[in-house]
């Protein structure tokens, strides 16, 4: 050792640029084998290391492969399926708890009026029914992908095949209490009303009756998409509805005619007397039922309309009554009318007055006559009248309480009754100059008389006013004896001026 410390120093010292003489020390062989040794050592570490890398390696792999191995039959770490954490599950262990909810399974059945109502799997034999949708889901996974789901979360929705007993289904629904009969109430048609002076329509009730076969399709549906609760009102057409609704334009059609009833007026006028009808009585003759709801009954409204004219006529006709006369003899008689006075036309009236209430109409007039007579009230003959005194054969014509012409007559044979001259009112029918006046024809076509006159006046069927120039004289007795066939005889002259004065319009009161 000195002696390399000796040399090392004298080359520290020696500043020559040349190189001295090489001097070879000997080594001592225990340094060199510490040397090799430690070379060994190292190359040993080494393979070690390496070795124990490869080892690892293998041993990852393996882990890996069977872990990918393992989540080829399970579900990765973080799957969630329908909301169940289904890590390192099976599918058959996912299904088993999907089928595991479905036993505990119930559906509220909620109806109009009526608490609700539960339906239980077991009522229906419910149960879950594999479709292989979770297994093919399990097989889309990529198994040798399971490092990347270690740091991520799956959440998958797959459709849950259900079976439940559609004919158990069927008698649970029918033994709800809001199918039950008698608990439903039907629904009620929206109706017009007179309410508060006018009419209105009343709305629609709905009502609670079930189109059981509707509400069936729908708890059916619910139940197959899993549902927890079913509302029956949610679909319109699960319960019976109301033919009519408050929005019926038939209705408002209604409410606008009887509003017009009620505005009508209508004022009769029966010379100075006068009749009103007005929307309060035509309101009465409508039919409401119980509860305020307007009958429509076109029929029953018409007949109240014939029946008010019926009335009308049953007051004011003067046709087919008798009336108190004072003759010009100053004898008081009473003479019946079958053929002059005040008829209403019933049927003519009706319609009128029918379509002016429906129009709301308002208006003062006379009613529709099928005769009129010459005045209104007791005395409906007026002062313009043609008196025929049968008893003493004598006739007058007054015009305005006038009188403007008078004669002598011979009427009917009394004794006969087919000749006798009947008494009433009349007016005349038509008037002819000249004419035949005939009999009855007999059985070979001819009449049993024919007559010509000059003037001829009929007023009651074949009876009338005529000359009679065969006649010997008129008035008195002559018609005992010598009378007519039922006609009013009188002088020609007399005739003559008769036919030239005489109006239809005037009253023919023939009497005894």
């Amino acid at each position: 050792m000195r002696q390399k410390e000796v040399i090392g120093q004298s080359m520290r010292t020696t500043k020559s640029a040349r190189p001295g003489s090489v001097v070879y020390v000997p080594m001592d062989k225990s340094e060199f084998r510490s040397i090799i040794f430690s070379e060994k050592k190292k190359n040993k570490i080494k393979k070690i290391v390496i070795l124990i890398i490869l080892m690892i390696f293998v041993i990852g792999c393996c882990m890996y492969a069977g872990i990918s191995y393992y989540y080829s039959y399970h579900f990765f770490y973080g799957t969630t399926i329908n909301g169940i954490d289904s890590s390192n599950k099976t599918a058959y262990e996912v299904e088993q708890e999907i089928a595991g909810k479905k036993d505990n399974y119930t559906i509220q059945v909620r109806a109009r009026m009526q608490d609700p109502q539960a339906i239980t799997g077991k009522d229906i034999d419910y149960k879950y029914v594999s479709s292989g949708a979770v297994l093919q889901l399990l097989k889309t996974q990529k198994s040798w992908e399971w490092i990347g789901s270690l740091f991520e979360t799956k959440n998958y929705m797959v459709q849950e095949e259900t079976f439940f007993s559609r004919e158990k289904l069927e008698e649970q629904v029918n033994s709800l209490n809001c199918a039950k009969k008698e608990n439903q109430i039907a629904p009620e048609n929206a109706y017009v009303s007179f309410v508060n002076s006018e009419f209105t329509i009343v709305p629609e009730t709905e009502g609670n009756e079930l189109n059981t076969k509707e509400a069936y399709q729908m708890i059916c549906r619910a139940i197959d998409n899993d549902a927890a609760e079913v509302n029956l009102e949610s679909d319109p057409k699960a319960y019976k509805k109301a033919d009519v609704t408050k929005e019926s334009s038939e209705l408002q059609n209604m409410v606008n005619t009887y509003k017009n009833l009620t505005k009508a007026n209508i004022t009769y006028t029966f010379g100075d007397e006068t009749v009103t009808l007005d929307g309060n009585t035509i309101k009465n003759w409508l039919q409401f039922d119980e509860k305020g709801q307007l009958l429509q009954n076109d029929e029953a409204f018409r007949q109240q309309v014939v029946d008010y004219v019926a009335q009308l006529a049953a007051d004011h006709d003067t046709v087919g009554t008798e009336r108190q006369f004072q003759t010009t003899s100053g004898r008081t008689v009473y003479v019946y009318g079958s053929a002059y006075g005040w008829k209403i036309d019933q049927d003519k009236e009706v319609a009128q007055l029918m379509q002016e209430i429906q129009s709301g109409n308002q208006t003062t007039r006379e009613p529709v006559y099928s005769m009129r007579a010459n005045a209104h009230g007791i005395n409906d003959l007026g002062d313009t009248y043609i008196e025929v005194d049968l008893t003493e054969q004598y006739m007058w014509y007054y015009q305005n309480e006038n009188i403007i012409f008078q004669s002598e007559i011979v009427s009917g044979l009394p004794s006969d009754p087919d000749r006798k001259t009947p008494p009433g009112i009349f007016t005349l029918n038509s008037k002819s100059s000249p004419s035949v006046l005939r009999g009855e024809m007999t059985a070979n076509g001819t009449y049993s008389y024919e007559q010509p006159v000059t003037y001829w006046m009929p007023f009651n069927g074949g009876i009338g006013f005529h000359d009679a120039d065969w006649q010997p004289y008129f008035g008195g007795d002559r018609y005992l004896t010598g009378g007519s066939h039922g006609c009013i005889n009188l002088p020609p002259e007399n005739a003559g001026q008769l036919y030239s004065l005489i109006q239809y319009d005037v009253p023919i009161i023939c009497f005894y």
